[in-house]
């Protein structure tokens, strides 16, 4: 075994704390994400391939809302609007972005998950019959 510092030890795992509750939401999804490669390597299927779709657009939605949406609203108002202000597109653009978006993806992945059991449950009962 390594011999380390107590201090460093303890500051260690306290990083290690605070990267599990920061991301946990993350690394949930990202584990549904292995389980979906996992199944479409072992054995592919749309349960398998809407698995990881699902999963993947709740941890893209998760990431977005955490830290592009920010950046990205910025970048496309100074794009859009640069002499004149046009208020009604900054509400647009803020509506679709901010709003919007999100939800958007959030509802898409949950639905690719749900769709996935949907599709599991009529391939199960296909197979009682």
């Amino acid at each position: 075994m390594i011999n380390i510092a107590p201090d460093l030890r303890q500051n260690l795992i306290v990083l290690g704390y605070l990267f599990f509750s920061h991301n946990y939401i993350a690394l949930a999804y990202f584990c549904g994400m292995i389980l979906g490669i996992i199944l479409s390597v072992y054995r592919p299927s749309r349960f398998a391939t809407f698995i990881l779709l699902g999963f993947g657009l709740l941890l893209f939605a998760y990431e977005y809302d955490k830290h592009i949406i920010a950046g990205l609203r910025e970048q496309t108002l100074k794009s859009l609007i640069t002499v004149t202000p046009h208020y009604r597109l900054m509400r647009l653009v803020n509506l679709v972005l901010s709003d919007l978006l999100p939800v958007a993806f959030y509802i898409l992945g949950w639905g690719m998950i749900f769709a996935s059991i949907i599709f599991a449950g009529v391939k199960l009962g296909k197979k009682k019959n």
